[in-house]
């Protein structure tokens, strides 16, 4: 198996890095989103067939274009927005999806420059080999092969200036966000907080390389899981080595492979045993798990990688969170919507219309996602927990008396955990995959 590569996509001399630079980048986006209108409006009156469709192509591929070139923080919001397959149009997943894997990668000369500054010297002294063309390019850094002492490497160069533009890609991407998510209010920073410091955190490969040598330690019982093994003489806070695994990711094995369903229900039970051990045990957690994350290799084993983005779950959160997977809601009403003050989906302004709105809603939401826990084994690829799932999403998404509301609901917490679930399930589902929910527990 080969892992895909970014292909012959034209190289990168410079990336923007001050705010000026990047948001006069975006402003030239909207004149092309503000003539993709022009036009759809224009085919509208003339009632020509597939025009929406049309601009949130254009929109989507402009949007994306100008992002790639951009990569760093606002690159990683496109490839975080594009496992939320309900919340936008699929024009936007489509072109979005590419993020995890076909962005254009630094040129030569400045892979060399970046080598130097951060390792001592070019890249053909440190290594024996060093290819030029990297083999992966995504929205934080790009990935080259090297050999050294016979062992095939993985060396990730972070792209320059990435950790300098964080807080002014937020605050570009914020008033779209406050929209979007109908936030409101000054409290709405502690959301865009917890996003800015786990995002810090992943330009920080020195952080990466002690979480990822320290999960792969934790987690070397569970069977059928592979890491990489790190190496910190040939790393640095821009520089991350590695071994280089063979295989496929998620979605690629999906897609071109026979599907041995038995392997993918030992996959899947991999994957599941992996994270719950992880959130269960551990209390920290790979918060991101997209299909670029995970390899499988030719014997079907699962492949870690990438543990820029780990999240922490303290005690305050993780009791009542993981609570109400036990609790009987429709029983216990009283416990529940004091879990709701404890989480911070409810709060004490509220009206006792919104208190009762908000806790059938939330509970409604709570027994599709902790579904699985109340099986011991559980079947991610059934259509019905599916279409629930999508069906709430859309609730979410378009409920106008929800709206209304202060939209500032919920613990910081949420963002990671919620992703991290979402994620999971999506590549169970891909997997279509039954696993034992209760199989993980044999590791701690």
């Amino acid at each position: 198996m080969e892992r895909k590569i970014c292909g012959l996509l034209k190289s990168l001399d410079y990336i923007p890095t001050n705010k000026i630079a990047r948001a006069g980048n975006l402003v030239t986006t909207g004149l092309k989103l503000g003539g993709n209108y022009l036009k759809y409006y224009g085919e509208k009156a003339l009632k020509v067939d597939g025009s929406r469709e049309r601009l949130d192509e254009e929109n989507a591929k402009d949007i994306y274009n100008s992002l790639k070139t951009l990569k760093g923080s606002a690159l990683k919001v496109a490839q975080m927005l594009s496992m939320e397959k309900n919340l936008l149009p699929r024009a936007y997943v489509d072109q979005f999806s590419l993020a995890q894997f076909s962005v254009p990668p630094l040129s030569w000369p400045l892979v060399k420059k970046m080598i130097r500054k951060y390792l001592g010297a070019n890249p053909e002294s440190v290594f024996d080999t060093f290819a030029a063309q990297s083999k992966n390019a995504a929205s934080i850094g790009q990935v080259h092969q090297a050999t050294k002492d016979g062992k095939k490497l993985a060396v990730k160069i972070q792209y320059p200036g990435v950790a300098d533009s964080i807080s002014s890609d937020l605050s570009i991407v914020k008033p779209i966000a406050l929209r979007m998510f109908n936030l409101k209010g000054q409290d709405t920073d502690k959301y865009f907080k917890e996003v800015e410091n786990k995002l810090l955190e992943e330009t920080d490969y020195e952080l990466e390389l002690k979480q990822s040598q320290w999960i792969a330690d934790q987690c070397k019982s569970i069977p059928y899981l592979k890491f990489p093994t790190y190496y910190p003489e040939y790393s640095s806070e821009k520089i991350l080595t590695m071994d280089w695994m063979e295989g496929l990711h998620i979605s690629e094995y999906v897609s071109t492979q026979p599907q041995d369903q038995e392997m993918n229900h030992r996959l899947g039970q991999t994957l599941w045993d992996f994270y719950m051990f992880q959130i269960h045990h551990l209390k920290k957690v790979h918060a991101d798990p997209h299909p670029g994350n995970f390899l499988i290799d030719q014997t079907f084993h699962l492949i870690a990688l990438d543990f820029g983005c780990v999240k922490a779950i303290p005690d305050e959160f993780y009791i009542p969170y993981f609570e109400l997977a036990d609790l009987d809601i429709d029983n216990n009403p009283e416990r529940f919507r004091n879990i709701l003050y404890d989480l911070e989906i409810l709060r004490s302004d509220d009206s006792q219309e919104e208190t009762v709105y908000l806790s059938d809603l939330f509970g409604r939401l709570i027994k599709v996602l902790t579904l699985p826990f109340t099986q011991k084994e559980f079947d991610f690829g059934d259509p019905v927990f599916w279409s629930e799932i999508n069906a709430l999403s859309e609730t979410l998404s378009s409920d106008q008396q929800l709206r209304k509301m202060n939209g500032n609901r919920g613990s910081k917490h949420f963002i990671y955990i919620n992703r991290t679930f979402f994620g999971l399930y999506s590549l169970l589902n891909d997997l279509n995959a039954k696993v034992n929910t209760e199989a993980f527990k044999k590791y701690f």
